[in-house]
């Protein structure tokens, strides 16, 4: 298959890109820095110089390509939500997707559009399972996923095949969560997170460009797709694990208000709760390599 990917020199996309790489999928991958991705890629990808937050020629690879995997957009775990930061966020996502779609929508072949969510759709829900047929919640994150994925679906009334893919908290020692949580943790400062009673869906970023590529090859998954683990622990579980795991303390506590004080409207994302549950993936037979937190910690730390 041609596969044209945004985001593809991101955390996740280098995963993928290599993934398909190594298959013998002809991918293009889309970057504002060509140099940077000709060494970050492997031999053989093909780079296009574009902005998926601008029009322009790009879109006349990525129409030609049999799938889009959009994955492109700004971190959300970097700097302080200001008000700046949150247009940003939302303008890079809803922008570069609406761009996506108007290039696959003028293919004349069937295409797939695989197009990044997360799973902060689900806002705070407590403990209820959530499966992909389950309401959004509020706030930030959720209005902004409501919208994105709705962006997304633009592209089904030309006959798209898409895909939502909501990603939960992505664990690679590169970048993400996990690099936060582990300087504390090693200094002996790790901490349960507010009542730590809250769920943390996660997916080892292996599994994850390992879901994107079997959701490549099961035409008949299509709407949304939770790329998270079966069995999500609470923060306060997460963090005993993360703290056995490198053989370090984590007796304390930080309150949600010194959180809410310290981080701003940012705290949503490690006060709400979502367990959300891969439904869709179970069914159709993914299995997952790290399904199991501390197996995962064990491969992405080492001894």
């Amino acid at each position: 298959m041609r596969i044209f990917v945004t985001g593809g020199t991101g955390l996740v996309g280098r995963r993928v890109v290599g993934l398909l790489a190594a298959r013998g999928d002809q991918v293009v991958c889309l970057t504002r820095n060509p140099v940077t991705a000709r060494e970050r890629l492997p031999e053989g990808v093909e780079v296009c110089e574009g902005d998926p937050g601008q029009g322009g020629p790009w879109q006349d690879q990525a129409r030609l390509a049999d799938a889009v995997i959009n994955l492109a957009g700004e971190s959300v775990g970097e700097g302080l939500w200001t008000r700046g930061k949150t247009r940003r966020i939302r303008r890079s996502r809803l922008a570069g997707t609406r761009n996506v779609v108007t290039a696959v929508a003028a293919a004349d072949h069937p295409v797939t559009l695989i197009n990044a969510s997360a799973a902060g759709f689900y806002g705070d829900q407590g403990d209820r399972a959530l499966g992909e047929s389950a309401a959004p919640g509020e706030g930030f994150l959720a209005r902004l996923a409501v919208e994105w994925e709705n962006a997304a679906r633009e592209a089904e009334r030309e006959g798209v095949r898409v895909v939502l893919l909501r990603i939960g908290a992505v664990l690679d020692p590169a970048g993400g969560m996990l690099p936060k949580l582990l300087a504390p943790a090693r200094a002996g400062f790790g901490a349960r997170l507010g009542s730590g009673r809250q769920y943390v869906s996660w997916i080892h970023a292996g599994d994850l460009a390992r879901a994107i590529v079997f959701l490549l090859d099961h035409p008949a998954i299509n709407g949304p797709v939770n790329a998270v683990v079966p069995d999500p622990p609470t923060q306060a579980q997460f963090t005993a694990a993360l703290a056995r795991r490198i053989g370090r303390p984590a007796r304390l506590a930080a309150p949600a208000f010194i959180l809410k004080l310290l981080l701003g409207r940012k705290a949503e994302i490690v006060l709400s709760s979502q367990r959300a549950v891969p439904s869709v993936l179970r069914a159709a037979g993914f299995r997952f390599e790290y399904g199991e937190l501390d197996a995962a910690l064990a491969d992405l730390l080492g001894a």
